[in-house]
């Protein structure tokens, strides 16, 4: 952090580079800010600065109802439902939805599984369960390509409840069995 003085200078100027780095907080009023606040800029002497909404709130200010600093840029709740979506692909990317189902996902985030629908398809214009099988063919796919590995393991370790499963996956997207995506070296000439 800077010192006080480039602190208090970048809030009196409400420089943007700063807004979600540090919040104002006020000694007179109770209240942090944004240091974009478009409020009466405060004395030098009445100004504490925090490096975190969290961290102004715990040391007892309450946020400002005009800059709302709770929602600056960088904090998941500016991000909105992003943040859920986030949350659920690194989920589903971890296995989530290889080992368990959508409801057990939806209650490890919080919410509904008819809400959690609903933002997948606003941000990724797909359900999350598409989200998953997309991430499993990428898998095996993979595997397919790196090794010699059976069908049968290549589907366990992708993700897939089965080497049928795998195949009529392969089949929908690509027209085309798992098998035919094997790395065929060719031929050593010599």
């Amino acid at each position: 952090m800077l010192d006080f003085a480039a602190q208090y200078e970048a809030f009196r100027r409400r420089d943007p580079a700063w807004d979600g780095v540090v919040f104002v907080a006020v000694k007179t009023t109770g209240v942090y800010c944004r240091p974009v606040c478009p409020a009466r800029t405060p004395l030098s002497r009445n100004v504490n600065f925090y490096p975190s909404a969290a961290s102004a709130e715990h040391a007892g200010f309450r946020p400002c109802l005009r800059c709302r600093p709770e929602t600056a840029p960088f904090c998941p709740a500016w991000k909105g439902t992003k943040t859920t979506v986030e949350r659920a692909l690194a989920l589903i990317e971890g296995g989530a939805l290889d080992r368990g189902n959508i409801e057990a996902l939806a209650d490890r985030l919080g919410v509904g599984t008819r809400h959690l629908g609903r933002v997948f398809a606003e941000h990724l214009d797909a359900s999350p369960l598409q989200v998953a099988l997309s991430l499993r063919v990428q898998r095996a796919k993979r595997l397919l390509d790196q090794g010699d590995l059976s069908i049968p393991l290549v589907a366990k370790r992708a993700g897939f409840s089965s080497a049928r499963r795998m195949s009529a996956a392969f089949s929908r997207i690509y027209g085309r069995s798992p098998s035919a995506f094997r790395n065929k070296a060719p031929p050593v000439v010599g």
